[in-house]
């Protein structure tokens, strides 16, 4: 059974940094796209970014948070992180992986993914 364990969230200032962990146990993590999604308050769970597995090893992230995040993966320690800069408030929400082998037609659909995470709140606010 494969699980997914977030940690890493937390309360930041506008503008600050947040690291955030994916540990996956029950598998090996590189052999999965790992992605990562949020849902903010009264609002659909959105795709935010994705590692893609099984050597594929691209990257994808949605147009809001280019240039700011920066996934990033350790096959040693069965690990994904997500690295959060610049943040703003308009990232606040609860943070989700997600493992599974989508096509990458379907890499942004929460249907793809297999396994889930339990989520971490991050809360961006001065």
């Amino acid at each position: 059974q494969v699980q997914l364990v977030e940690s890493g969230g937390g309360l930041v200032q506008p503008g600050g940094s947040l690291r955030l962990s994916c540990v996956i146990s029950g598998g090996t993590s590189r052999q999965y796209t790992i992605g990562w999604f949020r849902q903010a308050p009264g609002k659909d769970r959105e795709f935010v970014g994705a590692v893609r597995g099984s050597g594929g090893n691209t990257y994808h992230y949605t147009d809001s948070v280019k240039g700011r995040f920066t996934i990033s993966r350790d096959n040693a320690k069965n690990t994904v992180y997500l690295q959060m800069n610049g943040m703003n408030p308009e990232d606040t929400a609860l943070y989700y992986c997600a493992a599974g082998q989508p096509i990458l037609s379907q890499l942004r659909a929460e249907t793809s993914y297999w396994y889930w995470g339990q989520g971490t709140q991050v809360t961006v606010s001065s």
